[in-house]
C-alpha cells in the first residue's frame, strides 16, 4: 500500500510518501516556518533524495500541503504520476482526548469529534484538520486515517491521568492528563528494546522525546504508565515557546495585573514561553546555544533550566518505575544534539545512568540507533532515531487493510 503521511503543525509541515509493503521511503518534505516570510519547504525524492527547496512564503500549513501534492503529481522525479496511486492519508493527530483511543477512520462523525479536540492541542490539532479537511475535497475517495499522540498513553493508571481537581470537571470536561508524542515514545520504546536484545515486555524504559516541542514518559513491561505532557502538550518541560509546567496562579496574576484576555494569555504560555521567552534569542535550540557560547546569560540561563528540567523528570519517572534498563533519547535535540546530552547526563551518573563521552560525540553514526553510555553502566543511554512517519504508515495501512 501507498501511503502519504502528513504531519501538521503549527509552522511546519512533515510529510513521506511510503510503500509499506517494504517499509520504503519514496518522498520526503519539510515545511517550516510556515506563516512567515522566510517560510519555505524541502521536496525530495528516492532513490537520491536531493533536495529541491520552494518557496512557500505567506501560506498556511494546508496551503503548502496542497503545494507538496502539486509538485507530486507533476514533477517526473516523483514516484507517482497522479494522486490516484495514493491508496491512503495517514494523519499524525496530536491530541484525540477521550474520544479516540486509537487510530480511527475519518469519516463524517470521527470529523465532528476530532473538532472538539483542536483545544487540547492548539498548536497542532487545528493544522491537522485543515489538512484532512483539503484532503477530503480534494482526494474524496481516499480513506484517510488518525493516528493520535494521545493512544499510547491510554495505559496510564487513574492515579498518573487525573489531576487533583472538583471531580465535576472530570465528570463534565472531561479534565485528565492525556500526553502527547505517543507515537514517537512507543517507536523509541521499541528500538530501544531492539538495541538491547531483548523483548519490550521485560523493560522498563524512561523515553524522552527532545525537540521543538519535549516530553518524556515512563514505559514500563511496553506500556505509558506516566508522561510529562498533560491536558494539553502545554504542561510539562521546559520547550521551544512553551512555558511547561508552571504555579498555575501565576497566570490569574498575569491576567489581573495587565488585563489579558484568555487568548493573550495563552498566546504567552503557547508561543512566547519557554526557551525563547528566557533566552531573547529563538526557540531553536542551536540558535540559543550558539548564544551562549558567545557569552549570552540569559541563553545560558535557558540552557541550564532546560536541563534541570529534564533531570528532575527522569529523577522522579526513575522513583515510579519498578526498574529502569535504559534511558532513551530521541526527537531533534535528543537525537543531534551531544553537547545538551552531556549536560543532562552529568547529572544523573550518581543514578546509575553515566554517558560515555567518546561515544556520545562520535558523529560518524548520526541517523543511527545506538548506546552511548559506559559498558557498565547500571542503566544504559540510547539515541533512537524517531521515524514517527512510519509507525503512522504502518498503523493506517492495518486499519484500512481491515476496513477493506
Amino acid at each position: 500500500m501507498i501511503v502519504l503521511v502528513v504531519n501538521a503543525g503549527s509552522s511546519s509541515l512533515k510529510s513521506q510518501l511510503i510503500e509499506t509493503e517494504g517499509k520504503v521511503c519514496r518522498m520526503k518534505c519539510l515545511a517550516e516556518k510556515v506563516g512567515t516570510d522566510e517560510a519555505y519547504m524541502n521536496v525530495s525524492f528516492a532513490p537520491d533524495f536531493q533536495k529541491v527547496t520552494y518557496n512557500v512564503a505567506g501560506l498556511a500549513v494546508a496551503q503548502c500541503l496542497a503545494k507538496l501534492l502539486d509538485i507530486m503529481s507533476d514533477d517526473p522525479e516523483s514516484p507517482i504520476s497522479g494522486l490516484g496511486q495514493i491508496d491512503a492519508i495517514g494523519n499524525r493527530i496530536v491530541a484525540g482526548g477521550e474520544y479516540f483511543t486509537k487510530a480511527a477512520l475519518i469519516d463524517d462523525e470521527a470529523r465532528e469529534n476530532l473538532s472538539k479536540c483542536e483545544e487540547l492541542a492548539p498548536l497542532h490539532n487545528p493544522a491537522a484538520d485543515a489538512c484532512i479537511d483539503m484532503m477530503r475535497k480534494l482526494m474524496p475517495e481516499t480513506p484517510q486515517v488518525a493516528v493520535f499522540d494521545t493512544a499510547f498513553h491510554t495505559t496510564m493508571p487513574p492515579k498518573a491521568y487525573m489531576y487533583p481537581l472538583p471531580w465535576r470537571y472530570y465528570e463534565q470536561f472531561h479534565i485528565r492528563r492525556y500526553g502527547a508524542h505517543g507515537t514517537s515514545h512507543r517507536y523509541a520504546a521499541q528500538q530501544a528494546a531492539n538495541l538491547l536484545g531483548r523483548p519490550l515486555r521485560d523493560l522498563g524504559l524512561i523515553t524522552c522525546h527532545l525537540g521543538n516541542g519535549g516530553s518524556i514518559t515512563a514505559v514500563n513491561h511496553g506500556k505509558s504508565i506516566d508522561t510529562t505532557m498533560g491536558f494539553t502538550p502545554l504542561e510539562g518541560l521546559m520547550m521551544g515557546t512553551r512555558s511547561g509546567s508552571i504555579d498555575p496562579a501565576i497566570v490569574t496574576y498575569i491576567m489581573r495585573e495587565e488585563g489579558k484576555t484568555f487568548d493573550e494569555m495563552d498566546e504567552i504560555l503557547n508561543r512566547q514561553s519557554g526557551i525563547l521567552g528566557i533566552s531573547g534569542v529563538d526557540s531553536d535550540m542551536r540558535d540559543v546555544l550558539d548564544a551562549a557560547d558567545a557569552g549570552n546569560e540569559r541563553a545560558e540561563l535557558a540552557i541550564d533550566m532546560y536541563v534541570y528540567k529534564i533531570q528532575k523528570a527522569i529523577g522522579s519517572y526513575y522513583a515510579a518505575m519498578t526498574r529502569t534498563d535504559a534511558v532513551v533519547m530521541t526527537a531533534g535535540i535528543g537525537e543531534n544534539s551531544a553537547k545538551l546530552r552531556e549536560r543532562i547526563f552529568a547529572g544523573l551518573a550518581h543514578m546509575g545512568m553515566i554517558l560515555d563521552k567518546e561515544r556520545n560525540d562520535f558523529t560518524g553514526q548520526i541517523g543511527a540507533n545506538r548506546i552511548i553510555s559506559i559498558d557498565d553502566s547500571p542503566i544504559r543511554i540510547c539515541v533512537v532515531t524517531t521515524d514517527e512517519e512510519m509507525r503512522i504508515a504502518r498503523e493506517t495501512d492495518n486499519l484500512v487493510s481491515q476496513l477493506r
